[in-house]
């Protein structure tokens, strides 16, 4: 597996991960530290979240955590899990409340001793966005660095496309037609709670609980301890994919979106239109989040990987995990947390 994984594309996410008879298999958590198989404790921990139609003990999900290992032995890996079956893990990321569900990932971590004293975290897909909102309302025990792959920091204006065969798939694309910021999409629908339509962003300011909250866009529901915990991060690595069509737009791994049209006028094409940058951003330029700072601060690293969603090449994640992964965790930094010595590998800032 390491050797033909070296020279081919980990693939993950929605529309690549299939059911297969395993599905039904128990979700398995870390083992124990054993003298059979350490845990190096000197360095930091690794915590995953998988992405849309991607279980937490998916062949992908476990093979991209062995490339992991094999760049730092000893390490401490956890994948995130919703349910203890990979049939019902799967389902949760199309079905519930992201906030109910981040209670439970809260919780979850905060069961694993490994994990007390922090770690790094990498989500793909929705996992990235879901991730922040753990730093932004929990963040105990801390994360310190906060890599992304292919995220939609800025929601999507269009819902993925189904594969022919793909029940959940198809099944949440018939409730999100029938009214995507409906009460009952915005509670039990995963991909509508990060829906955003540039052209009704009033009704999405209005309906929408979970993005609206962690990119602080409705001036009364903005939280101090939101900003406060993500300015506690290390660093925080944004991935796009530069031939993405599944997240639209793909910018929105950068914290891009449409421009909205001009009043009344919503008969523009959503594909090719004018794209807003993270910097030219209401909540990055008024620094809602603390992201702006973030930025100046230098925590912020801005990353194009080649190919579609999700498709993540050894090119794309070497430099990546040797870079944020694995750092000698060391008993000082600037939020109590820990910190640890990094060179200087910019790959986009």
């Amino acid at each position: 597996m390491k050797t033909l994984l070296a020279s081919l594309p980990v693939i993950l996410g929605a529309s690549l991960i299939h059911c297969t008879p395993t599905s039904l298999r128990p979700i398995r958590t870390p083992a124990p530290r054993s003298p059979e198989h350490p845990f190096n404790a000197s360095i930091r921990p690794l915590v995953l979240w998988h992405g849309l139609g991607d279980s937490a003990n998916s062949e992908g999900m476990q093979a991209f955590a062995q490339l992991v290992r094999d760049v730092h032995p000893g390490l401490f890996v956890h994948s995130i899990y919703l349910e203890h079956t990979e049939d019902a893990d799967q389902k949760a990321g199309w079905f519930g409340n992201i906030w109910e569900q981040l209670g439970i990932v809260s919780a979850q971590l905060s069961s694993i001793a490994e994990l007390d004293d922090g770690f790094d975290a990498i989500g793909f897909s929705q996992g990235g966005q879901f991730l922040r909102a753990y730093v932004e309302k929990y963040n105990k025990p801390p994360v310190f660095n906060l890599i992304t792959f292919g995220s939609q920091h800025m929601g999507v204006a269009d819902l993925p496309v189904c594969r022919p065969g793909d029940l959940f798939c198809l099944l949440a694309r018939s409730i999100a037609r029938r009214g995507v910021y409906s009460t009952h999409a915005q509670t039990h629908l995963i991909q509508a709670q990060y829906f955003r339509d540039h052209a009704r962003l009033q009704l999405y300011y209005k309906q929408n609980k979970f993005l609206t909250s962690i990119n602080g866009e409705v001036e009364e529901t903005r939280n101090e301890t939101f900003k406060k915990n993500l300015l506690d991060l290390g660093n925080f690595v944004m991935i796009l994919f530069d031939q993405d069509t599944t997240v639209v737009p793909k910018e929105s791994s950068w914290f891009g979106s449409y421009v909205p049209p001009e009043d009344g006028d919503r008969k523009g094409p959503r594909w090719g239109e004018e794209v807003l940058p993270m910097r030219e951003q209401p909540l990055y330029k008024e620094d809602w989040i603390g992201l702006r700072k973030l930025d100046e601060t230098g925590r912020v690293t801005m990353i194009t990987c080649e190919g579609e969603h999700m498709h993540i090449s050894r090119e794309c994640y070497l430099p990546i995990v040797e870079q944020y992964v694995g750092k000698v965790m060391e008993a000082d930094s600037i939020n109590g947390g820990l910190v640890s010595s990094q060179g200087g590998l910019i790959i986009q800032h």
